[in-house]
Parts: structure tokens; sequence; C-alpha cells
């Protein structure tokens, strides 16, 4: 799959040209807010023309975005890379310390947003914030800015649980080494009636390279309606509303529809990624949507790097795919040598989708590599091809000798029909180093008692392994997550490490 295949980029490349350069008439997004509502290529383009004009931007300006997901947001994106400048999502959900910090470390000084994040804004008069809603003046044709492969387009902040998150430059190359993964995970991404849609917010990588920008640049309309909640009866109306058939659901969704006992027929495709999924959330997906769940992984700072794709091979239960055209993942040790055992998941130097650096840190991103490979700081191994995520490097429980992975563990308690979310960490014990100890979600119906815990012990105890199983079980209202929908092991570590 992978033989022969190498990055052929053009010296010139603008995403804004990449994404843009369809027919006038075709369907580039579709708007929902109860109904569907169509926006073509030529509307778009003149949106974008309308907003770079306003813009005024240089090559080199750094311009955030803080909107939800609509038209004027993908043009918001086009505008700023039309103009040679540097476009910076940020999240409707953040508070003013978390804007502060982002808006300061990127030198923003100009914000493409919508009403209510100029409502956010109010705290920081010295920023310039349009808002495209209000009017803009007619423009002439788009003009796009020169760039190259490695020019600086996007940076994109990690959503880090501890410490300051780190800005994560991308060249205009990003969009094309996003292509190859977005292709496998929906089985061919293109194909005649596709249609796409996320719920995972366009102010990260996820929903922006994932599914927007890729969709564009295919030609394939994308469905924008971003939910201040996840509805699973308002996600199955939308999918059917707007003729959508290829979706990239988080885990949490996909964990949120199996509650509901959702099915959604007509989907030709579902990716997902974030998490590992299991196997018993890849067979409910087949009962669900009548498909196999297509798992991808990536981050922030190399994304698509490996994927599953049920077009071309069978999905493994526990792996997350196997590396896709285009990029050199292996299983590294200490050393910067590949490894048959369980190591760090390294991808090579020269992908398309690799950051350039982190914006003004030059010491993180000199420690972000070893040697020639980007180091993910996610643990694995790789058999028979298949990548299979054994924990963040952080993550990974080591008990009386034996180095358990939390993902395995979290699958089989979410087989017990009273749970609805888990997150297994390793608690410090001075006799096992660490015992395994599971933080659970109850779903509707169950209460906690010791003598669930017990049964859950018992049921993981027997699906997993005697030397894996959680010696301790607390029950929790809602686990701490991220942004991305990532369980935060490290929070559940600190209450852990409280008791």
């Amino acid at each position: 799959m992978r033989d022969g295949f190498h990055w052929n980029l053009p010296a010139r490349l603008n995403m804004a040209e990449q994404c843009l350069n369809h027919a006038a008439d075709a369907t580039a997004i579709i708007e929902y807010d109860g109904s569907p509502h169509r926006v073509s290529f030529g509307d778009l383009t003149s949106m974008t023309a309308r907003l770079a004009a306003v813009l005024d931007a240089q090559a080199g300006d750094r311009v955030a975005v803080l909107r939800t997901q609509s038209a004027w947001t993908a043009a918001a994106h086009l505008a700023i890379w039309a103009s040679g400048a540097i476009s910076v999502p940020l999240f409707k959900l953040f508070g003013p310390d978390a804007l502060d910090l982002r808006l300061r470390d990127a030198g923003i000084r100009t914000v493409l947003a919508d009403a209510e994040g100029r409502e956010m804004l109010a705290g920081f008069p010295d920023l310039r914030v349009i808002v495209p809603e209000d009017g803009l003046p007619d423009a002439g044709p788009l003009k796009v800015v020169a760039t190259g492969p490695a020019d600086p387009a996007v940076i994109i902040y990690t959503s880090g649980t501890t410490g300051a998150p780190k800005g994560a430059l991308h060249g205009h190359r990003v969009l094309t080494g996003h292509l190859p993964g977005v292709s496998m995970s929906h089985d061919q991404l293109g194909q005649d009636g596709d249609c796409l849609w996320t719920p995972a917010d366009w102010a990260w990588i996820g929903g922006l390279f994932d599914v927007l920008m890729p969709g564009l640049a295919l030609g394939v309309p994308v469905v924008a309606a971003r939910m201040a909640k996840f509805d699973p009866a308002a996600v199955s109306r939308l999918i059917a509303d707007c003729g959508v058939r290829n979706v990239f659901f988080p885990p949490t969704a996909l964990k949120m529809l199996k509650a509901a006992d959702i099915s959604i027929p007509g989907l030709r495709s579902v990716a997902s990624g974030g998490e590992t999924l299991g196997a018993e959330m890849l067979d409910w997906g087949r009962q669900a949507f009548g498909l196999t769940i297509n798992e991808f992984y990536g981050q922030t700072e190399c994304n698509m790097v490996a994927a599953s794709s049920g077009a071309l091979f069978a999905a493994q239960p526990g792996a997350i795919g196997k590396a896709v055209p285009g990029f050199d993942v292996q299983i590294i040790d200490q050393t910067g040598e590949p490894t048959e055992s369980e190591g760090d998941i390294a991808v090579r130097r020269g992908a398309a989708s690799m950051m350039l650096e982190y914006w003004n840190r030059s010491d993180a991103t000199a420690q972000k590599f070893r040697g020639d490979w980007l180091v993910t700081g996610d643990r694995g191994v790789i058999e028979d091809g298949y990548i299979r995520f054994v924990g963040r490097d952080d993550d990974v429980i080591t008990s009386a000798g034996y180095r358990i992975g939390p993902s395995e563990i979290e699958d089989c308690l979410l087989k017990h029909p009273a749970v609805a979310q888990a997150g297994v960490i390793g608690k410090p014990d001075p006799v096992r180093t660490e015992i395994v100890k599971a933080y659970i979600v109850l779903r509707d119906g169950f209460h906690a008692s010791d003598e669930l815990g017990v049964e859950l012990q018992t049921h993981a105890r027997r699906l997993s392994a005697a030397h894996s199983y959680p010696r301790e079980i607390a029950f929790l209202d809602a686990l701490p997550m991220t942004v991305t929908g990532k369980v935060m092991r490290r929070e559940l570590r600190k209450l852990a490490e409280a008791e």
C-alpha cells in the first residue's frame, strides 16, 4: 500500500488556492441550524475575497480565528492564508486566561470572530476584532500571495493537560499531508455523494484538518453545525437532513451514541481518533452503522500518520491501524533505533503534516525529536504492520513488574452494562510500585455501591488478566476530559495521589 509513495509538493502551494480550486456552482459547505443552507465554492471564494480585503494582513502576521463552525469560519482561515499570513484557531470554550496566554504567545493583533467571540474579547481592548456577519464591502477577485509548502500558515496550540500549551507551527504543506490518512479513514473519501461532518470543533487539528480543509480540497461538501452540546438525537436528524455520508466521531461521541442506543443507517464511513476504541466499540459500530469504524492516529505536531481502512484491510481490535502512505512510523528505543519490542511511537522527519517547529520554543522543538524521529510521547508495538497503542509514555502502569496499558483495561470495563465511561491509572503502592485503579461513570439506572465495585473487578479480571484488573474502583459523576475528548489521566492520578 505504501510502496513507491513519496511527497511531490509543488514549489508554489497555498492552502487557499488548494481549497477553492473547484467549479463555482459546486457545493462547498452546508450550514445547518435545523435546516440545511448550501454555500457554493463561488460563494465561499467571494466571502474569502471580501474578508481578505478588509483584513489587509501581511505575510507572517498572526491572525486569530475565534468562531464556531460556519462558512465564514472557513473563509476566515482561507482569507488569512491567501494573504500569506498565519491563522491561529482559538476554542470558544476558552476562559480569559487561556485566551490571554495564546493571544500573547502568538503576538495576535487581529481576531476574526463571531458575535459571541467578540463578547469574549471585551477584556482585550487593544485587539482589532472583525465580525464578518456585521457586513463587508464588495471586493474584487481574490488575490492569493505566492507561498511555498514550508511557508508558515497556521499555529495550532496543543491540548496538553499540564504546563503552558505549545503552538505547533505548520506550513502550507500540512493540508496535503493530511489527505492520504483522511482518504484511508473514510474508505477513499471523494466518491460521488460523499458529504462530511464532525461534531469536533474546528479550533483543533481534528476538526480543521481531518474534516473541514480536506473536504474543501477534495470537493466534498462539509456540514457546518457545531453543537453547544452533543445531542445524539439531534445528530441523527442532522445526518439525515444534510445527507451526511462520512463522519469523524471522537471516541466520546461514539460512547454517547452507544449509551443512547442510537443507530444511524446510510453512512458510508465513520472515522474516529484520539483513543483506541477496542473490540466492544467496534462490534457496536457494525450494528449501529452497518460498517466498521476506521480508527486513525496522530497529534497536533504530526497528524494522520496511521489509520485503518475497511476498504483496504481488516481491522484489528486494539490496533490504531497501519502507517499511512508518506509516513515512516516506527517503534524506537531510547537511543532512537527501531525496536521490535514495546517502545516509543515515532515518525521520521520529512512527513508533510509534520510541524515546522513549536512557535518561539526552540528548546521544546529540540526535545520533541530524537535524532531523525519525532517522538509522539505514546508507547506502542507493531505486529504484522498493525500499530498497537499501549498508552501515553506517562500513562503506562508498572505493577509488580508488569507493564500495563490503561486502554485495554478501560475497554474491558466498558463491556459491563453499568459502565458509561472509564478512566484507568496507576496509583502509587509501596509493594507493587503501582496498582491499577479505575474511575467509573455509571449509566443511568445504576448506582454506586461496594457490591458493584466488586462486580466490576470480577468482570475486568475475567476479561483481562489477574495481574491487570483494577484493585481499586471509584465512582465519579464525570471524568476530567480534554477539549478534544480524551480522558485526562493526569488529573485522575492527582485524585489518587491525594487519597
